[in-house]
């Protein structure tokens, strides 16, 4: 049967009411705050005015990262793999993440200290299985478990090629990640390649080099912006994130926007 042309009209907006109501609700709904969690160690982790100008690559990272991607830095000096667990601070984060948040996971240069067996582990054993806790626990809660393998520290030959420092313990993260079919950031292999193009000297400007410290293991404010852009590109490039959640790739980020505050107030 046809219908009138009052009839169809009559039906149309009897329909309106319903697709307002059904916008409003989508309106509605804020899209909520996503949380990337560090767990790693004091190359990653939040420095303060007495260490200045030590700088961990997670101060930066969130100028690579847009407002609605927060970055919750629970990197702490000189902890391995295992001593972050064991000091329960990934028991902390996992209390704290959420379905959909993101857990970055980077260790290595403490479990390396075989003198210390509370921090130290063994790359293919005792490495793995420490590593498999974050990926299970974030698992658990919903979050997606990311392993960055070590940024590799300012280490040269006598005849100015960048040197790999951390042993087995990359391949080992490689071959979980693999095992585990979790998200892997060769940050290791990444950084090398930084410091061979930029060279012995051109290197020193990246590290820890003060007027009474040569530290090659820990950036300052140029070193640690740059590995936190290799980590944001690898986070896009694996499709961990979305274009929409990562900026300023390309652009150059002052200095000045890297800050320690006061220990008192961490």
């Amino acid at each position: 049967m046809s219908l009138t042309r009052r009839q169809v009209a009559v039906a149309a907006l009897g329909a309106v009411p319903v697709a307002f109501a059904a916008t409003g609700t989508a309106e509605a709904a804020p899209r909520r705050t996503r949380t990337l969690y560090i767990a790693g160690d004091s190359t990653a982790a939040q420095k303060y005015s007495d260490a200045a100008p030590e700088t961990g690559w997670g101060m930066a990272l969130p100028f690579f990262l847009c407002q609605d991607l927060a970055v919750a830095n629970h990197a702490v000096n000189g902890r391995s793999s295992k001593s972050f667990v064991d000091e329960g601070r990934l028991d902390t984060i996992l209390g704290l993440i959420r379905p959909g948040d993101l857990l970055l996971v980077q260790f290595a240069h403490n479990d390396e200290k075989t003198a210390d067996p509370t921090r130290y582990t063994e790359p293919w054993t005792t490495y793995q299985d420490y590593l498999r806790r974050y990926i299970d626990g974030a698992r658990a809660k919903g979050a997606r478990p990311v392993l960055a393998t070590p940024v590799e520290r300012r280490k040269f030959d006598a005849s100015g090629n960048a040197v790999p420092t951390h042993g087995e313990y990359p391949a080992a993260m490689r071959a979980l990640a693999e095992e585990a079919g979790v998200t892997l950031l060769d940050i290791q292999a990444l950084s090398l390649a930084l410091w061979q193009r930029l060279g012995v000297e051109e290197t020193k400007k990246y590290f820890n080099w003060t007027a009474t410290e040569q530290d090659n293991t820990h950036f300052n404010p140029p070193g640690a912006i740059a590995v936190a852009r290799l980590v944001a590109g690898e986070l896009l490039r694996h499709r961990v994130l979305a274009p929409r959640d990562v900026r300023r790739l390309d652009a150059e980020i002052p200095e000045s926007w890297i800050t320690w505050p006061s220990s008192a107030t961490a």
